[in-house]
C-alpha cells in the first residue's frame, strides 16, 4: 500500500514512522532551565549524524496546545543538554522520566536518580546511565508548525571504567552495555543482545564484478 502523507493526518503519520523504523536509539536528555530546574525526558527521534565535528542530532516535538516540553525549551533556550543512553536495568526509571510533571519538578528525582556534574557543559549527566554525551546547540532548524530539529555538538564523552576496553584505541565492549532501542507503539522496546555480523564486501574480491555492465546491471 502507498500513502500519501500530505493526503493523511499527522499523527497516522507518526504512527506509520514509529512503526516501521525499527529499534531506534533512545536520548535519555538531561537539561537545565535559566532557573536552574534539571529536567530529565527520553527522546526517540535520535541518532549519531557525523564524527568530524562529533554531531547527533533530536527531533523536538511540540504539543499543539502546550507548546514544548521542558527539555525542548531549555535546550532552546540555554543550548546545552546531556545525551545519557538508556540501559536494560535502567528502563523503568527512564520511563519515569517521561511523566508530565510540572516545569519546576525535576523528573529524575521522580526516578530516584542520581546526579553526575558534567566537565563542558551545565547539565548534569544521570550517574546510573554508563555512557553520556555532553553537547552544544550547534544548529536548529524548525521543520514544521509543531517539530524543530536539533544538532548538537558533542564536547565531551564519558564511557564507565568497565566498558572501556582500550582507550587509545576507542575500543569499547559494547555488548557488555546492553542498551535498549525504541520499538513501535505505546511502551514498546528492544533489547540490543541479539545480534549478528557481517563482513562489508570490497570491489576487488566481488566475485560477480566481471559480469556486470558500468551501469551496475548484469551483462546479457
Amino acid at each position: 500500500m502507498q500513502f500519501d502523507l500530505s493526503q493523511i493526518p499527522s499523527q497516522i503519520a507518526y504512527k506509520l514512522m514509529t512503526s516501521t523504523v525499527t529499534p531506534r536509539p533512545i536520548a535519555w536528555v538531561t537539561s537545565m532551565s535559566e532557573a536552574g530546574v534539571v529536567n530529565a525526558a527520553p527522546y526517540s527521534f535520535f541518532n549519531v549524524m557525523g564524527s568530524e565535528p562529533p554531531t547527533v542530532v533530536i527531533g523536538l516535538l511540540k504539543d499543539p496546545k502546550k507548546g514544548f516540553k521542558d527539555t525542548a525549551e531549555n535546550i532552546l533556550t540555554t543550548g546545552e543538554f546531556v545525551i545519557n543512553l538508556v540501559t536494560e536495568n535502567v528502563a523503568e526509571k527512564m520511563n519515569v522520566t517521561s511523566i508530565d510533571a510540572p516545569r519546576d519538578v525535576g523528573e529524575l528525582s521522580c526516578a530516584g536518580l542520581t546526579e553526575r556534574p558534567s566537565q563542558f557543559v551545565k547539565p548534569p549527566q544521570i550517574a546510573e546511565s554508563p555512557v553520556s554525551f555532553e553537547c552544544v546547540n550547534h544548529a536548529s532548524m524548525v521543520t514544521g508548525p509543531h517539530q524543530t530539529l536539533v544538532v548538537g555538538r558533542v564536547l565531551g564523552i564519558r564511557i564507565d571504567d568497565e566498558y572501556v576496553m582500550d582507550a587509545e584505541k576507542g575500543y569499547v565492549d559494547t555488548p557488555a552495555i546492553h542498551t535498549i532501542g525504541r520499538m513501535h507503539g505505546s511502551g514498546w522496546y528492544t533489547r540490543t543482545g541479539d545480534t549478528f555480523q557481517l563482513d562489508r564486501p570490497t570491489w576487488a574480491d566481488w566475485p560477480q564484478k566481471d559480469g556486470m555492465a558500468k551501469d551496475g546491471r548484469a551483462k546479457d
